[in-house]
């Protein structure tokens, strides 16, 4: 449920003498890919359906923007089903990040139900390959400032202005993300964040330069408006603050000037802005327990959006098992704990949404 970031490709693509035009002749328009982010964000009919509930839950947040989600509808209930093709074994071994990305979309869903007058209740089928499911029930609309948050969420993976957060905000957050079995962390000391940001370095850097990881991330990343829009799915440039090339181009500096000292660099001047780290932890490591801390890491996220503050990922730290391993050292975790998710909090500014696929892409009838 994060971001990898892509170095400024544009300054490396004049570095080697290729010219703004040539960089924009298959890129596609931003005008485009911003109208197509804006309807799949669109108000919901009123009375919603299913469908419409579904659009909504697939926004979501997930790792490398898979969208590792299949949705069933059913008689009263919709069930969330893991996608195993789009799993991300390089990154996510055990698939943790593909079950948290189903819990944020699970309650993604029952907060726009409830919203919508369909409350309902979430349980974890922990048989076979695992489903979150969502029985409906009536009553009157509730609105919510998590509901209106939805369609407003996004991560800034930028530099924030450095403000720091009240205590008072801080613990709105905490409260926002309570869920049994998960509990948060927050760190706004400066040394203590820049302790575990030494930590989500080490990960980093294991991480970039690793093959398989390279590969993996490079498979998902789109360096074009026209690849983003064609393919609905994994992390575009411009969503990183970077500029628009050819798929092609895109590619090749991927390879040639992408390197663990590049994202390193870019990752500890977004840490050293930072006034917040909140840190997920999940009481069991479990598929049930990575579901909730999915929806206890988009309900905070839904709550720092209708806060006015920005927020993204750096995951790193728990996502190398070693590192994983001394990070939990450092937080003093019992034994069964696991450290799910590292996300960063403050003001920035905003970044380009990521796009969606199609609702049909994701649904089935039961």
């Amino acid at each position: 449920m994060r971001r990898r970031d892509v170095l400024a490709l544009g300054s490396a693509a004049a570095a080697i003498g290729i010219g703004s035009v040539l960089a924009l002749r298959s890129t596609g328009s931003m005008a485009d890919y911003d109208a197509l982010a804006l309807r799949e964000r669109a108000p919901l009919p009123q009375p919603a359906t299913a469908i419409d509930l579904v659009r909504l839950a697939s926004l979501a947040p997930n790792s490398h923007n898979t969208q590792p989600w299949r949705f069933t509808l059913g008689d009263g209930l919709i069930t969330i089903s893991p996608d195993f093709k789009r799993r991300t074994p390089a990154v996510d071994p055990d698939d943790h990040h593909l079950f948290v990305s189903l819990g944020a979309a699970a309650e993604t869903l029952a907060i726009a139900a409830a919203a919508n007058g369909l409350p309902g209740t979430l349980r974890f089928e922990d048989g076979g390959d695992g489903t979150v499911v969502f029985e409906f029930a009536t009553a009157p609309p509730a609105a919510s400032p998590l509901f209106a948050a939805i369609t407003q969420r996004r991560s800034t993976r930028a530099p924030f202005d450095g403000k720091p957060l009240a205590p008072d905000v801080i613990q709105r957050l905490v409260e926002s993300a309570a869920i049994p079995g998960v509990r948060l962390i927050t760190l706004s000391e400066p040394a203590k964040i820049a302790a575990v940001a030494d930590r989500i370095i080490a990960g980093n850097t294991i991480q970039m330069t690793d093959t398989a990881f390279r590969a993996e991330l490079k498979h998902w990343l789109r360096f074009s408006p026209s690849q983003a829009i064609a393919t609905g799915d994994g992390l575009f440039a411009a969503t990183s603050g970077n500029p628009s090339l050819p798929p092609l181009l895109g590619n090749l500096l991927f390879d040639w000037v992408v390197s663990a000292g590049s994202e390193n660099e870019r990752y500890r001047a977004q840490l050293a802005t930072t006034p917040c780290l909140v840190i997920i932890i999940s009481e069991q490591d479990d598929r049930a327990h990575w579901v909730d801390a999915g929806r206890a890491c988009q309900r905070l996220l839904l709550q720092a959006t209708a806060l006015g503050l920005k927020q993204s990922f750096v995951n790193q730290a728990v996502e190398v098992p070693e590192i994983r391993r001394e990070l939990a050292a450092d937080l003093g975790l019992a034994d069964s704990e696991r450290p799910d998710l590292i996300i960063r909090i403050g003001y920035g500014p905003d970044m380009p949404r990521s796009l969606r696929r199609p609702v049909a892409a994701v649904v089935g009838e039961g």
